[in-house]
């Protein structure tokens, strides 16, 4: 007999926001931290990613990424980060990598991104997952510094460079006090007219007007966090009239950003009442003690859930995805054929 928990660890899933950098496990950035000569504050591999405030969080990040220092470097980060997710059950992502602090110390867009394909095309074909990439910009380093990203993400596209098409769309990231998402307008209309996908983190730390500005002003199709959306009714209609995808992550809202006590006080579950199409989502599992399927398992327990609410989730993810009618289509039937032999009991 399937129990609830064994059923939502192997239900195939869906994640839309996941930042590679942050699945790094600890034992990898100990290696490449020897290996590049990076100086850790402690080799105490569980005291590692211990950080108590976002200010604490981001500096456990920035060290992680850090240790990304060649083209191998960023081979092995993808192919451990889609093989230790697709071990609880994420079958498809669309995932950031944040390349600025890279680009500034002299690494080239081409080797970081050639890096990550190599890495994730033997994941894949070990797993039968599948990974596309996110090209985010980073708010810290300014709207000029996010153009020169996108410029060099278009010409690689217009080359053909190989790998690039992995790269689907662009992003927005860090720090969200202070910045303006109006700025970055000219990095993101020369995406969209290169045929790139946009999407936006936005609403963890700013208001609904942020949110509106990301999709009005920048053409964000999908937004990523979106937790102050609730506060206003008439854009919470909108995005239920559009069918604009959110990017939700619970768990990272309660642990790094500490927006919320506890997951059961997120309004994920508000959201879906609402009739959002609000995904479920890790943010940064390997810096979190998180994966997708006690991600799932914690939303369930928290709003007292049952398997079919679960699977409704799993394919509002396939919705939310940038994938083409035909690949949406054989996703939600994966999700579906899985779910009748894994339906616990009690459901």
């Amino acid at each position: 007999m399937t129990s609830l928990d064994d059923a939502l660890e192997q239900l195939p899933k869906v994640e839309l926001h996941c930042h590679i950098e942050g699945t790094m496990r600890p034992a990898t950035v100990l290696e490449l931290a020897t290996a590049n000569g990076i100086a850790l504050p402690t080799t105490d591999l569980d005291a590692l990613y211990h950080y108590d405030s976002l200010d604490g969080f981001l500096t456990v990040f920035w060290l992680v990424q850090s240790c990304l220092v060649t083209r191998g470097d960023w081979a092995r980060l993808a192919y451990e980060s889609v093989v230790d997710a697709a071990a609880h059950g994420r079958v498809y992502a669309e995932t950031f990598f944040t390349p600025a602090r890279h680009l500034a110390a002299g690494q080239h867009l081409g080797d970081i991104v050639a890096g990550l394909v190599e890495g994730i095309e033997a994941a894949e074909a070990e797993t039968g997952a599948r990974c596309m990439l996110i090209a985010d910009i980073d708010r810290a380093y300014g709207a000029g510094a996010g153009a020169e990203m996108v410029a060099e993400l278009v010409s690689l596209r217009a080359s053909r460079t190989s790998g690039i098409d992995r790269v689907i769309g662009i992003g927005l990231d860090s720090t969200e006090l202070g910045v303006d998402p109006r700025s970055f307008a000219p990095a993101y209309r020369a995406a969209r007219d290169a045929g790139l996908r946009l999407t936006a983190h936005q609403g963890e730390d700013t208001g609904p007007d942020a949110i509106a500005a990301c999709v009005d002003v920048l053409g964000a199709e999908r937004i990523d966090h979106g937790l102050s959306l609730v506060q206003d009714r008439a854009l919470v209609e909108r995005f239920v009239g559009e069918r604009i995808p959110l990017t939700v992550c619970p768990t990272s809202n309660v642990v790094i950003a500490n927006r919320v006590p506890d997951v059961a006080h997120h309004p994920f579950a508000d959201m879906r009442t609402a009739g959002l199409l609000a995904t479920l989502n890790t943010d940064d599992p390997a810096l979190t003690d998180l994966d997708l399927g006690r991600e799932y398992r914690a939303v369930a327990a928290a709003y007292g859930w049952d398997f079919d609410t679960m699977v409704a989730v799993s394919h509002d993810g396939v919705d939310g995805t940038w994938l083409d009618d035909d690949g949406k289509r054989s996703l939600h039937r994966r999700i579906d054929d899985a779910a009748a032999s894994l339906r616990p009991a009690s459901a």
